[in-house]
Parts: C-alpha cells; structure tokens; sequence
C-alpha cells in the first residue's frame, strides 16, 4: 500500500480565535502535501505531464481532532483512492505533530481533474500519469 508521505508546516498566522488552525489554513497544507507527490516526486520519477494542467472539482474534509500552531511539522500522508480515466480522487491524512504515530487532525479527499489549459477544458488522463498515479494507487481503479 504505497503513500506519499512528507511534512508541512502551518504558520503562526494560521491560527484562529480559537487558538487552533483555521479550515482554510489546513486546505492549503492538504494541497501542499498533494503538491508534493503530484508535481514534486512526479518530476523526480519523471512523470511531468500532470504539471500542465489540474484542477479541483472536489473537496472533503473530516475533522479528527485539532490542529494547533506549534512551530513545528506537521506528518501528512497522501495516496491515490480511485483512478478514473478523466479524474482521480486523494486521500490525504494530515496528523497533529511530526509522527505517523501522532494524532490524526483531518481526513480529506479531493477530485482531481486534468485539464488542458491551452482548450480550457477537461482532457483524459495521459497513460504516464496513470501509471504513476497508481504506484500511489490504495483503492480499485474504476474505468
């Protein structure tokens, strides 16, 4: 069951009145972590064609526990749960310190669409962005 799994770091200015991380702060460490293994470690292996064109048409988020501003990382792991031929869905697990063993602050995924920026419209999956999607791949492709 392969995960992508790297650290991100909420800001000082993340919190809220509350004194935990705000909601919009936290999709935006889910899409850092996302970022990571879509764009990042995509080009490292070299699957670049996902950098032309992504777009979101979905997001859920479940909140777990909270996520406070320590200064610190925080463990995200992000994995493929359905590969379609024009869309994916991540899951991505975002957890309240530096540890896998650390609490779990959220449970998210997100619909992933590729999309051809020169048409301005939604375009099929390459066949190197569906292999590389599914060495990340936790659930059953769907056509």
């Amino acid at each position: 069951m392969p995960v992508y799994i790297t650290q991100v770091r909420p800001r000082w200015a993340d919190m809220d009145v509350f004194n935990h991380v705000n909601h919009a702060a936290v999709v935006t460490l889910l899409e850092e972590a996302r970022a990571g293994l879509l764009f990042v470690e995509a080009a490292r292996l070299g699957f670049t064609d996902m950098a032309d064109g992504l777009v979101l048409s979905r997001l859920e988020v479940e909140y777990k526990g909270q996520l406070r501003y320590t200064g610190g990382d925080v463990h995200a792991e992000v994995s493929i749960e359905e590969l379609r031929h024009a869309s994916f869905v991540v899951r991505h697990t975002l957890h309240t310190g530096p540890a896998a063993g650390d609490p779990v602050a959220a449970v998210a995924r997100t619909t992933l669409v590729p999309f051809d920026v020169s048409a301005q419209r939604p375009r099929r999956l390459s066949g190197a962005e569906r292999e590389f999607l599914a060495g990340y791949q936790v659930g059953e492709s769907v056509g």
